[in-house]
């Protein structure tokens, strides 16, 4: 069976992922995501009423033209999880391919909102849900399955897609961390990968994310950036003024340890933003998450400056609000605030609880630079980098190759810098470029087969 690999986008940075994988006459895409830094460097756009040619053209989502070159008929549209970097052009793209959306519980839901929230086109494609562990069948051929294997990221109900071949398998190895003691969730299946990559023909071709690459070492579970989460805030606990704390409001996992340490030192947690309720929201209505029920969730504008005004008026000592801006964004709530911008006034020796890294990129970097800046000229203290990433750094890439022996490996998810790392890893255990391990670009097709 023929077996080519369309590298779409995110072969070439971080963000817009999405890649083809043709099996015979079946074509299954993997992710189709946004880049959003090329979003958030023009003022105040609005990518919901904007066409997909437009977004293509600013390098925001892949550009998929490419898929005229593969003879075969998509069969499905499969996002690894909820992260816009994955799911963010789905509601411009999908449209175009008679085939369904599949994905774990969560993550559809997210692509639903979404779809919902798109303004130019209209989505006919069925959305399925699939929990991770489960197969199914791709195509009329019988010859071809999907399978989805537990993976822990910075989001939860995350998989890694497994396309099974006649020829091997085709393991879509896009995000993931090892994580064997998770805050929510089951762990990664470390098990499942290790049979995949002893079983029949054994894992033809692995494709990599390599956002940590270049950084030695293991990546720590989730535990890890909690317990130093718990130890910051706890230091907190005989502060008399204001307490603020952001985060990526899709990780699910941390918010749920602001809420519970927030309660500990007496504070009453308010989670503000619209994405932070969007995003929460979801996960509590899903089961996911079991919150206290008097937490609020706040998204609309009015709905957040009230409970600034109510924390005002009550007592800011008796709050601590979660709110958006982790990356500096200039409408999220922290960068509001920062500028002076809300009812809630920040006085000198309030804290301000970052509990993420920022994205290394241009835009996230000077953003996040400029409001910690303003932060700092309104007298607060920042605490930074509580947190642990959602990739995996060397030693994971290393047990990874282990576990699955690939005959091939395409290196994704960063720039040629970032996959530097990675390339020598892969070299260093028998690989060689141009040879089994294959450096692309946005835009290629490799046959495997």
């Amino acid at each position: 069976m023929e077996i080519e690999i369309a590298t779409i986008g995110g072969y070439e940075e971080v963000g817009r992922q999405m890649t083809a994988v043709r099996a015979g006459d079946d074509i299954v895409i993997f992710d189709m995501g946004l880049n959003l830094s090329k979003v958030l460097i023009h003022d105040n756009i609005r990518t919901e009423g904007m066409h997909s040619l437009d977004l293509i053209d600013m390098g925001a989502i892949p550009d998929d033209r490419i898929m005229s070159d593969l003879e075969g008929d998509v069969q499905a549209i499969v996002p690894t999880h909820g992260h816009l970097d994955h799911i963010g052009a789905i509601s411009k793209l999908a449209h175009r391919y008679d085939a369904p959306v599949v994905a774990t519980p969560f993550t559809i839901e997210l692509v639903k909102q979404e779809l919902q929230d798109e303004q130019k086109f209209d989505s006919g494609n069925d959305l399925v849900k699939m929990d991770p562990g489960e197969t199914m069948s791709i195509g009329d051929s019988g010859q071809v399955d999907l399978e989805f294997v537990n993976v822990t990221h910075s989001i939860i109900d995350a998989i890694n897609p497994v396309l099974h071949t006649p020829e091997g398998a085709v393991v879509y190895g896009l995000d993931k961390r090892m994580d064997h003691t998770p805050v929510i969730g089951d762990p990664i299946d470390m098990e499942r990968f290790r049979e995949i990559g002893r079983e029949g023909e054994g894992v033809l071709c692995y494709i990599e994310d390599c956002t940590n690459a270049n950084k030695k070492g293991r990546t720590p579970s989730e535990n890890v950036a909690r317990e130093h989460l718990r130890d910051v805030l706890y230091s907190m606990e005989d502060y008399d003024g204001g307490i603020v704390a952001t985060t990526f409001s899709s990780h699910i996992a941390r918010v749920k340890s602001l809420v519970e340490f927030a309660k500990d030192i007496g504070r009453q947690p308010v989670l503000l933003g619209r994405s932070m309720e969007k995003y929460s929201g979801t996960a509590e209505r899903l089961d996911f998450v079991e919150f206290p029920d008097d937490l609020g969730m706040f998204g609309h504008r009015n709905s957040v400056d009230q409970s600034f005004e109510r924390i005002m008026n009550e007592g800011k000592e008796n709050f601590l609000p979660v709110v958006t801006g982790h990356q500096g964004e200039p409408r999220a709530m922290l960068t509001r605030m920062a500028r002076g911008e809300t009812p809630y006034e920040l006085d000198n020796g309030d804290k301000v609880v970052f509990s993420a890294r920022v994205i290394p990129e241009p835009t996230n970097e000077g953003q996040r630079y400029q409001a910690e800046k303003l932060l700092g000229m309104q007298g607060a203290r920042v605490y930074d980098d509580i947190h642990v990433s959602g990739h995996l750094c060397q030693e994971g890439h290393y047990t990874m190759l282990d576990a699955l022996q690939p005959q091939h490996i395409i290196p994704a998810h960063q720039n040629l810098k970032g996959l530097s790392g990675y390339v020598d890893l892969a070299s260093n255990n028998g690989y060689k470029l141009g040879r089994d391990l294959h450096v692309t670009s946005n835009g290629n097709i490799i046959q495997i087969v």
